[in-house]
């Protein structure tokens, strides 16, 4: 697929500076009240709206965007730009942003019965104009646009968000010369639904050192008693630990295990199963949480102690390197313009030349859990992933570190699966971790 010429090039006219090292677990500000949320997360909104938007609209060459939605069916990309207050959309929102070189301003507007938070101001009465669509089209018209941007794409989904409806009445409402510059916007709602802003990365460190910190707490005896609890208990118990926080989880906890000579254990095809877990077994959790818009998703893993053992077995330690050696590989291959799918192809060449099984599924992270940007292998697509694949890395994004090293381990009766996900930030010239990661096996006790 042909990307837009400006693409890789063109990102050096964003110049988002952001810290140079991220907050370390100590420095982290606990978790905000409800309100305190709200009125942050208004903050973040409308920094990213007036100082990043009108960046990413001229290096995409879009001079209006336009974004439509009714309530309860939002557009994924509208939906990032609503106040706090707002759930949803209300009635039929429209909302526009017209990026006027010329006269070197962004007017932010909004063709609705209310102002649309505190950066989209209204620009309908419906007293002097019945029909929306038609304030609309007069709204466009009179600001002329070269180029007015809609939602709609064939290969990324967020960026699909005007529904058939929506863009049946809009052309029928713009004159011949307007429809023709109707252009999609796929890549500049890529580029806003993928960039982080400096206030963004203050807080989203935060986030992340509170998913560690839960599952540290699951993967010990606070919550687990070999013998006796389940799988499917330690995944509703940071269920419940997600909302005392009054967060939420983006996806149901899921924790597994793998033990010796146990090959129905040791497959995950089938994640659903309740297991009861046993000293000497080899668990895994996959966890997310969502706050202040903003996603994190995580795996780890714990060793349960047998009887006697002060430690997990070499074998298993041996195994976590692999792991960590993989994240390394993969992370040494990040490069500002470089697609996903030619650092796929770097780091699993680099990673078999070592001697490791790998297989790397990372996915870009932020507004979304499984966000928009640059697509590094999935799990079933080892050989490059089409479209997303081949979307350039871009400056100030974030990256779900996801993949896993099948590991030899003869006493375990055959490969046992070192399977890790932790969030990481590329700033255009190096990636780091937001809040470490797992280098040493969580230990529970059997006794």
């Amino acid at each position: 697929m042909k990307l837009l010429k400006n693409m890789t090039l063109a990102t050096t006219l964003f110049g988002l500076i952001l810290v140079s090292s991220l907050p370390a677990v100590g420095e982290q500000n606990d978790v905000l009240s409800l309100r305190e949320r709200a009125q942050l997360r208004d903050t973040i909104v409308n920094d990213r709206l007036t100082t990043m938007l009108p960046a990413l609209m001229r290096r995409q060459g879009i001079d209006m965007w336009i974004l439509i939605a009714r309530e309860y069916n939002e557009d994924p990309v509208l939906k990032t730009m609503l106040p706090s207050a707002w759930e949803s959309a209300r009635r039929r929102t429209m909302l526009v942003i017209f990026d006027d070189e010329v006269r070197n301003r962004t007017e932010y507007l909004a063709v609705a019965r209310y102002n649309v938070g505190e950066v989209f101001e209204k620009a309908w009465d419906p007293e002097e104009q019945p029909d929306q669509y038609e304030a609309l089209a007069g709204l466009i018209k009179q600001r002329n646009p070269e180029k007015i941007g809609i939602n709609q794409s064939l290969h990324f989904g967020l960026a699909d968000g005007l529904t058939h409806t929506e863009y049946t009445l809009l052309t029928a409402a713009l004159d011949t010369s307007l429809r023709s510059r109707l252009v999609s916007a796929e890549y500049l709602s890529v580029a806003w639904l993928e960039t982080r802003t400096p206030k963004e990365m203050e807080i989203y460190p935060t986030l992340v050192a509170k998913g560690h910190e839960l599952i540290a707490r699951a993967f010990s005896n606070e919550v687990v008693t070999p013998g006796t609890t389940t799988t499917k208990d330690i995944e509703w118990w940071l269920k419940e630990q997600s909302q005392a926080l009054k967060m939420d989880n983006w996806f149901h906890p899921s924790v597994s295990l793998q033990r010796p000579n146990a090959s129905k254990e040791n497959d995950f095809s089938s994640k659903s199963a309740s297991t009861v877990i046993r000293p000497g077994d080899l668990l895994h959790v996959d966890f997310g949480l969502t706050y202040l818009g903003l996603n994190s998703d995580q795996q780890q893993h714990a060793y349960v102690l047998k009887p006697g053992e002060t430690q997990a077995p070499a074998s298993l330690r041996d195994a976590l390197e692999s792991g960590n050696r993989l994240q390394d590989i993969l992370m040494s291959h990040f490069k500002l313009g470089r697609t996903g799918n030619d650092i796929l192809a770097m780091s699993r060449k680099q990673a078999i030349e070592e001697g490791i099984v790998p297989t790397i599924y990372t996915h870009p992270i932020g507004t979304h859990g499984h966000a928009a940007g640059t697509t590094i292998g999935m799990w079933d697509s080892q050989s490059g992933v089409p479209v997303d694949g081949d979307y350039p890395m871009q400056k100030n994004t974030a990256y779900s570190i996801e993949l896993n090293a099948a590991v030899p381990v003869p006493d375990w009766g055959g490969d046992i699966r070192i399977m890790l996900e932790e969030q990481a930030f590329f700033d255009g010239e190096r990636v780091q971790y937001m809040d470490g990661r797992q280098t040493h096996l969580h230990l529970i006790q059997s006794e």
